[in-house]
């Protein structure tokens, strides 16, 4: 047997029209929202991590690391203007921060571990901590 649904022309119509209005961010026409990609890899001693953040300067970029976790955030300018001649015709600017944490499977050791920044693209050398191996325990 078949479920019969009530159908409403008019709620369709309303829901239609504010259908995501309070779920996303306003972005205006041809502006992009800003996200950090990452790849991350793994060797023995280390995790190697690329973080795309384009358009932004190193002095802006933070990044943090507590055991496992790291958190990398960055202040984003986007400044534009378009101008004919001595008449300015349009100015948008951008300002905002964007942040992406994430845990890997070992803990880090800061002081060995490294970042450096070029061409948007941020890459981070963690060390693992050295593990410190089970000790087994003569039982007298």
């Amino acid at each position: 047997m078949a479920n019969l649904i009530r159908y409403s022309p008019v709620d369709d119509a309303f829901d239609d029209l504010f259908r995501g209005f309070f779920m996303r961010p306003v972005r205006l026409n041809g502006g992009q929202e800003m996200q950090i990609k990452l790849d991350v890899k793994e060797d023995d001693k280390a995790y190697t991590v690329h973080a795309e953040i384009p358009g932004v300067k190193k002095e802006d970029i933070h990044v943090s690391i507590d055991g496992n976790q790291v958190a990398i955030s960055a202040e984003v300018k986007n400044e534009k203007e378009v101008k004919e001649g001595d008449k300015l015709l349009r100015s948008e600017r951008f300002y905002g921060k964007v942040s992406r944490a994430f845990t890997l499977g070992s803990d880090l050791d800061e002081a060995a571990s490294q970042a450096r920044y070029e061409n948007g693209v941020l890459e981070l050398i963690l060390a693992k901590k050295a593990t410190a191996q089970a000790k087994r325990l003569e039982i007298h």
